[in-house]
Order: structure tokens, then C-alpha cells, then sequence
């Protein structure tokens, strides 16, 4: 039989295979489909300003607003696939960067917090502790019914504790857990990082997520 550090073993090779797959087509979005959409969006607006006739003027300016919309969408997927920020500046960049896209995208406000010290931990960690965020997020945007949550970073010498918070619908956690991958596999990831991650919510009453990483 098969023993669990080895399925941690290669849970985590998997992981990292996809990271490094994520980080490649994250990259290609951005600097060449990202990059080509805005010199066709340039175009059009030049288009835009030598045509004379009000028809065709307005018919291009409406191809213009759909590309500006398409450009905004890619970046915003580029940035959900693989942050640039992350590995250059660290998680909380990362996180704020991200945060402006999501509360433009969904319109929903996220207080972000920091307490503490922030300790410079690695770049694996990094990556999990905001891929766990990310589905934390995803999930209020989809089910929480919510224009406001929370996220609280507390740093001390030993750990880091990240809570998540939002005052939406709800869910039955039991109940959850047996359809949602994406809830397991938040909690698988903090596990490959010798890390925690707790869900709390009640029906009505919101959700919370405490996230615990060791500081070593």
C-alpha cells in the first residue's frame, strides 16, 4: 500500500508540474495574445477618428469598446493564472494587485488587512497560500451572494494566520465537502506546505476561512 508521504510526494509534483504549465500559458496571454488585442485596439481607435460617416463611426466604436472589454478579461485571467508580482515582490503585492481585478470584475469590495511583520517565505508557498486565497474568492464571488468580504493577514515569529471572512449566504460545510473539489483542495494544499486551512460557515450567516502557515 501506498504511504501518505508519497501520495504527498507526488500530489506535490503534480502541483508544481501544473504551476510551471500555468506560469507559461499566464505569460503567453499577457505579452502575446494580450499584447496583439491592444495594438488591434490602437488600430481601431485611429480607425475610429478618420471615419466621418456616424453609422460607421459609431459600428467602430463599439468594436473598439469590445476589444478594451476583451484586453481586461485576458488580463484579468492572466493575473488569476500567474500573478507577475508574486514571485518579484511577495504574496501581499500579489494579493492587492489581484484584488483591484477582482472587485473591478465582480464589484465586490474586499477589505484587505495586514498585521505584523511580513516574513519573506518561499516562492512554493507563496504560490499555494494565494492559489488558496483564489479559491476562497472565487467561491464568495459565486455563492455568496455578497458585495463585501474581508481578509486579514496576521504575521507572527512562529506562523502566519489568513482569514477570509464574508457575511453572504452560507453553506453547510458537511454537505459541501462531499461535491466541491475545489474546497478539498484547498485544504490539500495547505497540507502539502505543512500548513492549515479551516472552513467555517453557517446558512445565513456568512463563511469564514482561517489559513495557517508555519514561519520558520
Amino acid at each position: 500500500m501506498e504511504t501518505q508521504p508519497a501520495k504527498n510526494n507526488i500530489s506535490s509534483y503534480i502541483i508544481q508540474s501544473q504551476e510551471e504549465e500555468i506560469k507559461r500559458i499566464a505569460l503567453e496571454l499577457h505579452e502575446g495574445v494580450g499584447q496583439t488585442l491592444y495594438s488591434l485596439y490602437t488600430g481601431m481607435q485611429f480607425i475610429e477618428a478618420a471615419v466621418n460617416l456616424p453609422d460607421l463611426k459609431g459600428y467602430v466604436g463599439d468594436m473598439g469598446q469590445m476589444l478594451e472589454k476583451t484586453i481586461q478579461e485576458i488580463r484579468l485571467l492572466a493575473v488569476e493564472l500567474h500573478p507577475p508580482t508574486l514571485a518579484t515582490l511577495g504574496l501581499l503585492p500579489a494579493m492587492k494587485s489581484y484584488l483591484k481585478l477582482y472587485t473591478s470584475t465582480y464589484g465586490i469590495t474586499v477589505d484587505l488587512q495586514n498585521e505584523g511583520v511580513e516574513v519573506q517565505i518561499s516562492e512554493r508557498e507563496s504560490i499555494t497560500l494565494f492559489r488558496v486565497c483564489q479559491e476562497a474568492l472565487a467561491n464568495i464571488a459565486r455563492y455568496a451572494d455578497t458585495m463585501s468580504a474581508s481578509i486579514l493577514f496576521h504575521w507572527e515569529p512562529s506562523q502566519l494566520l489568513i482569514s477570509i471572512k464574508d457575511q453572504g449566504e452560507g453553506f453547510d460545510v458537511d454537505t459541501a465537502m462531499k461535491k466541491s473539489t475545489g474546497l478539498a483542495a484547498m485544504i490539500e494544499r495547505m497540507c502539502l506546505i505543512n500548513g492549515t486551512c479551516k472552513i467555517n460557515s453557517k446558512i445565513g450567516e456568512g463563511t469564514s476561512i482561517e489559513i495557517t502557515l508555519p514561519l520558520y
